[in-house]
C-alpha cells in the first residue's frame, strides 16, 4: 500500500462498545500491513463513553505521535464530533469508500470515522485502505483547509 502519511508513526486507533469488534479487527489487519498502532481503547464490550476513546486519539494526532487515526463508534457521529474540538485534527465521518478518498483529497482529513453498525468490515477496511493511500490534492482545496481553524 502507498501511504500518504509517515509510516514511522503509529496509527492512533479508538472505539466505544459499539465499534470496539471492529476496531479489534482493524488493528490487525493494521499490523498485517506493517504498520504500528497505538489502541485507546475500548476493550470490552461494555458499555462506555466514547469521548474517554475519541480524546486520546485526536491528541496523539494533535501532538504528532500518530500520523492519523481512526475512531469508530455505532453512528460514528459522536467520536467525529469528540475529535474535530481537537486543533489541528480533521475527522471525516466516512461511509462509503468515495467519501474517504474525499476526504482526503479535498479535505486533507487525519482521522477516519467509521460508523461501525452501518457499514459492513470489508467496507470499513477498504475504507481505510483508501484513507491511507490517498494523497491531499492541494491547489484549490488548501485555501479551504486553511480556513477551516478557528485559531
Amino acid at each position: 500500500m502507498n501511504a500518504t502519511f509517515n509510516q514511522q508513526l503509529p496509527i492512533a486507533i479508538g472505539a466505544d462498545h459499539a465499534g470496539v469488534e471492529y476496531k479489534q479487527a482493524i488493528v490487525e489487519y493494521l499490523k498485517e500491513k506493517g504498520w504500528q498502532v497505538l489502541d485507546f481503547g475500548t476493550h470490552g464490550i461494555a458499555s462506555v463513553d466514547y469521548p474517554d476513546f475519541a480524546h486520546p486519539v485526536a491528541q496523539a494526532v494533535e501532538e504528532g505521535k500518530a500520523a492519523c487515526g481512526i475512531l469508530l463508534c455505532g453512528s460514528a457521529n459522536g467520536v467525529n464530533i469528540t475529535a474535530n474540538k481537537h486543533a489541528g485534527i480533521r475527522a471525516a465521518l466516512c461511509w462509503q469508500n468515495d467519501i474517504a478518498a474525499l476526504a482526503r483529497q479535498h479535505n486533507n482529513a487525519n482521522v477516519i470515522s467509521i460508523p461501525a453498525r452501518f457499514v459492513a468490515l470489508a467496507l470499513a477496511y477498504q475504507m481505510i485502505d483508501t484513507f491511507l493511500s490517498t494523497p491531499f490534492e492541494g491547489g484549490r482545496h488548501e485555501n479551504r483547509v486553511q480556513k477551516i481553524s478557528c485559531s
